[in-house]
């Protein structure tokens, strides 16, 4: 690391072998200030890049800050800001990370990083950390070494530590220093969860001493370090605990409860798929045991396992795959989104003006009265209220935002709308219907872009003036908290109709795969496969929560029937009604079971009748399941299936069907068929989606698996081509 680091170079002091004043350092990633009476403002600011991350260059300068500092008794304290408008330290920079592929390079780059990290926190002077905008990861581990640290009360300021989410843990003394600050019962949430935390929560956790106005971050972080300086001895702080979390955290029996607890919890949500959280957890007990420099040193091991195992670099492809999904090749023909009408003002459309109404100028909110309007509208306000309560906006923002939402009835006010989207119910004709009346009502320049989940968007355009401007934007409900938004294009919709939708969803903080319009798209079409094996199975004798319990156990975070039942039935059979014939055609024949269930009333949760019973208690934390179903799909349990053959059928059918929608260009990489599979229907994120699970097990393994079940369960598991060429040319689908 040391040759990668900017050195000091040029001064007098240095070439006579003497000592650079902290203030003279020749660096790239630190401006630092000095100012009369021996405060050091030290200012980080990255060049070339929006963020500042925590690279090895950047730790090396800091390294030579600390060597200056050390021997300057005129620098009396540290005050630490970051130059950038919105961010202190967003994290450790993945990509550096990413491309150490031994366990020497790893260990020896995160002990490093920790020596460091160290020396800050040995300082002899005080050291003030003044955060502003996002401090995640290895910026929290820096603030944590740090004496002193005020946040700014900007909304977009937050604190956190993402690293679980890769798969890995926050090896900087993040588990060493965290629970010691704020306490062991309240830092293992954070740890665990990667939660963020706004200033308001992080000050009451302790995490920051001090709430602090953005403009004025650094002259508050120069006087607190100037106060600071004149005290003797490091800042001590008294921590309120009740008894009960005295008990808890100060001793070992209280800790091993929490332990034990945190472990139970972990593997109930985890099923034990996931090592990271319990990584975690054995090494903030480790460090309570040995100390926190012993368990530091442990860190670095365990860091250095993680980093290479199969579940990180799935999980650190999922994060490069969004992060590459958040740009638009085409943007530079892509038109602003100023005026945007929202058609339906539900669930799904009230989700969509809430996610919008930052992002335009006006946000037209329509359906076919006032009132239904007006629900809609109080959805949005209740969506506002509650970020305000989180300080993620201001009440100014708050009033500010909903002032751009006008309810309507009619289509007077849609002149010059920019872009339209349509988020009414599942119906061809009324949709057709719709697109007709918003065409009269606009002009050339106007996109109409359908929320449908499986209609085909051809067969909405079939009638339309201006089919060049229609295209799909199918949003995943909750709106406001899935992340995925697919784009459906057809052969006639227009470049610049394409960009402009994929930049405004990228604007709704949206994860974007653009695919090719047809049954189902994309991830509609490999999810119904998937759900009518587990009826097929449902069909055969198999119990529905031993479906359900087997695909937990494969890793998606809910079971098929369980998602049926959180879907709709309604939804369920009237997808499988569209895609039928295709299926039909491959000689895989779909279940008529969802459409019995829908004739007899059943629509799953929506009201209380489907697979599982919702009048009843759980038994083991799982629902009960509902007889009379069984009797109208004429199944009774009892037939034993290993859990094995369950997920292979389950899993094997999503999987082919993302095979045949790359093949056939509905999809254009398996990047973005990881992405959606993961993002919008839950595939196991550990896996890494259909396409890196396949090269984790190997093409000959999956088509092997495939071959078996297709001879003993028939046409429905013929697998793709690119499957047979794959296993036979041994390549993968990511180099």
């Amino acid at each position: 690391m040391n040759n990668e680091r900017t050195e000091a170079i040029g001064t007098k002091e240095e070439r006579d072998g003497g000592h650079v004043p902290v203030d003279r350092l020749s660096l790239s990633h630190l401006k630092i200030e000095k100012t009369r009476d021996g405060i050091a403002l030290v200012i980080i600011d990255s060049p070339g890049t929006k963020v500042n991350k925590v690279s090895s260059s950047l730790l090396g300068e800091i390294e030579s800050m600390i060597e200056s500092i050390e021997k300057d008794v005129t620098v009396r304290a540290l005050a630490v800001v970051s130059g950038k408008d919105d961010n202190f330290i967003v994290g450790a920079d993945i990509d550096e990370l990413k491309g150490k592929n031994t366990r020497k390079e790893i260990f020896e780059y995160i002990s490093t990083a920790n020596g460091i990290l160290n020396r800050v926190e040995r300082l002899s002077i005080p050291v003030v950390a003044g955060i502003n905008g996002n401090c995640l990861g290895g910026g929290v581990e820096f603030c944590l070494a740090a004496d002193y640290r005020m946040a700014t009360d900007s909304p977009k300021t937050v604190m956190g530590l993402p690293e679980v989410q890769l798969g890995l843990f926050p090896a900087g003394g993040g588990t060493q220093r965290l629970p010691r600050l704020i306490g062991l019962t309240q830092a293992l949430p954070l740890l665990l969860t990667a939660k963020n935390v706004r200033p308001r929560k992080a000050k009451k956790l302790g995490l920051i001493d001090e709430i602090v106005y953005p403009y004025a971050v650094r002259e508050a972080a120069v006087q607190k370090a100037r106060e600071l300086a004149g005290r003797k001895g490091k800042l001590k702080r008294k921590r309120k605990r009740s008894i009960v979390t005295a008990f808890l955290e100060g001793t070992w029996l209280g800790r091993r409860i929490v332990f034990s607890q945190a472990r139970k919890m972990v593997m109930k949500q985890t099923h034990g798929l996931y090592p990271a959280p319990l990584a975690i957890l054995d090494s903030v007990a480790y460090g309570f045991r040995k100390g926190v420099l012993r368990g530091i040193e442990r860190d670095c091991d365990r860091f250095s396992e993680l980093v290479l195992s199969q579940h990180a670099k799935s999980l650190m492809g999922l994060f490069f795959a969004m992060t590459e999904a958040k740009k638009n090749p085409r943007r530079d023909i892509a038109r602003q989104v100023k005026k945007l009408a929202v058609l339906g003002a539900g669930l799904m459309g009230s989700g969509i003006a809430a996610v919008s109404v930052e992002r335009c100028d006006t946000v037209l909110l329509k359906d076919t009265t006032l009132d239904a309007a007006a629900r809609g509208m109080r959805e949005v306000w209740r969506g506002l209220v509650k970020r305000v309560r989180s300080g993620g906006i201001t009440p100014f923002e708050r009033d500010t935002l909903y002032g751009k939402m006008v309810p309507c009835d009619d289509y007077s006010l849609f002149r010059e709308t920019d872009l339209v989207i349509e988020a009414v119910f599942e119906n061809l004709d009324l949709k057709q219907r719709i697109l007709a009346d918003v065409e009269r009502a606009t002009g050339e320049k106007t996109i109409f872009a359908s929320n449908t989940s499986a209609l085909p968007i051809r067969e909405i355009a079939a009638k339309s003036l201006r089919p060049e401007n229609v295209i799909g934007m199918h949003y995943f409900s909750p709106v406001q908290r899935m992340p995925l938004l697919e784009i459906i294009t057809t052969d006639e919709t227009a470049d610049w109709v394409t960009a402009t939708a994929l930049e405004f969803g990228i604007r709704q903080g949206k994860t974007c795969i653009v695919v090719k319009d047809g049954p189902g798209f994309y991830t509609t079409r490999i999810l119904a496969p998937m759900l009518n094996e587990a009826i097929l199975l449902i069909e055969e004798g198999v119990d529905p929560s031993a479906i359900d319990r087997a695909m937990l156990a494969f890793g998606y975070p809910v079971g098929p029937i369980a998602l049926l039942d959180e879907v709709g039935i309604d939804v369920g059979a009237h997808v499988s009604k569209g895609l039928g014939p295709m299926f039909e055609e491959r000689g895989a024949k779909p279940s008529t079971g969802l459409g019995l269930l829908y004739e007899r009333g059943y629509h799953g949760k929506k009201n209380k009748k489907g697979f599982y019973r919702y009048d009843a208690k759980k038994k083991k934390g799982m629902r009960q399941i509902d007889r009379e179903v069984l009797g109208i799909l004429k199944a009774s349990p009892h037939k034993e299936i290993d859990v094995r053959t369950i997920q292979d059928r389950v899993s094997l059918m999503m999987v082919n069907e993302a095979l045949l929608c790359l093949q056939e260009g509905i999809i254009s990489s398996p990047r973005d068929g990881d992405t959606g599979a993961i993002l919008g229907l839950g595939f196991p994120p550990f896996r890494g989606g259909p396409f890196r699970h396949i090269d984790t097990e190997g093409a000959g393994a999956i088509l092997g698996r495939m071959d078996e079940l297709a001879e003993m369960q028939g046409g429905r598991f013929k697998a793709a081509g690119i499957l047979r060429d794959a296993a036979s040319s041994g390549k993968k689908f990511y180099s």
